[in-house]
């Protein structure tokens, strides 16, 4: 098995004789519909697969979802799909939209932001240049793409895909985040951040520094919310209670309570921020907890706003 610093989209293996440009290494159809592409990345020096679903009729150009992963990014399917086609039924649900969904495969723990310094433990992350300048241009060219752009995620990724889109306002028209601390405003909500990382053995002070350190504040979403005025933007966060009508898969661990909870918190802060800076999105308070099978519900609830935003129909 490839663990964390395995070559598979894992943080640590370099491959020497790929160095060069940013580009498509290799690429393979596991259905007519999926696509598994191995990137090589020169900000971080390693291939990094990608996921990317594509629609039945795929006669003209289209837009582009890039959605991100929560915090083990990869880590149960040993770096071979992205939670999303893991645990979710995205590629059946997006397979009759004009829409290119593209899913990194790996990122675990690294927030899909550019860290400060290389972590021991996770490797040079530098997930923001990836997603921002060097994957697009690559997927457009490869995928038929229109360069309209939409940006997501879950949990971790959640954080992860509203700080790139404040900070490259100009890439997306759209973005979605379900269940993330989108609010780094205060110490407490850093802190959980922090603790996020260091569950998965790395060192938060690789990412933005200490956690009263001006990165953080460059990265919080909720500092920059303006950025996404006349944007599309859908946000969905449940209360940390189960909700029965999902059975089994409403269930989560023992934290997916405490964790929903603390989401909660985050995505009110960050919604009183956003009001007060002028900026309208779409929020979904609902039952829940930190777990797949509400943000499988999350995906199909988010869609026809985000379709909307790419300029298509949902």
């Amino acid at each position: 098995m490839i663990g964390v610093g395995g070559w598979a989209g894992g943080p640590a293996a370099a491959v020497p004789d790929a160095r060069g440009p940013s580009r498509i290494l290799a690429m393979s159809m596991t259905t007519p519909n999926h696509a598994t592409v191995t990137v090589y990345s020169r900000a971080m020096d390693r291939p990094i697969r990608v996921s990317v679903l594509v629609p039945a009729r795929r006669d003209r150009e289209r837009p582009t979802w890039y959605l991100l992963d929560g915090i083990d990014g990869g880590v149960y399917t040993n770096y071979t799909q992205s939670g999303w086609t893991y645990q979710t039924d995205i590629a059946e649900f997006m397979a009759d939209n004009a829409v290119n969904v593209v899913l990194p495969i790996g990122g675990t723990g690294s927030y899909y932001t550019d860290w400060s310094t290389a972590d021991p433990v996770l490797g040079n992350n530098r997930w923001e240049t990836f997603l921002t300048e060097e994957l697009p241009p690559l997927i457009d060219s490869r995928f038929q793409g229109s360069g309209v752009n939409a940006i997501g995620g879950l949990s971790m990724g959640a954080l992860g895909a509203m700080s790139i889109a404040v900070r490259h306002p100009d890439l997306y028209t759209a973005v979605a985040a379900f269940s993330g601390c989108l609010d780094q405003g205060s110490s407490e909500f850093r802190q959980a951040t922090a603790a996020t990382v260091a569950t998965r053995g790395g060192n938060p002070d690789n990412m933005w520094g200490p956690v009263s350190g001006s990165e953080w504040a460059a990265h919080d979403p909720a500092a920059h919310v303006a950025a996404l005025r006349g944007k599309v933007v859908y946000i969905s966060s449940g209360n940390g209670v189960p909700d029965p009508s999902l059975g089994l898969a409403g269930l989560a661990s023992p934290v997916g309570g405490l964790l929903e909870s603390v989401v909660l918190q985050c995505t009110l802060g960050f919604k009183a921020r956003a009001e007060r800076a002028g900026v309208s999105a779409t929020y979904d308070f609902r039952p829940g907890l930190h777990s797949w099978g509400y943000w499988n519900r999350d995906l199909h609830r988010a869609w026809p706003t985000i379709a909307g935003g790419l300029g298509i129909g949902s």
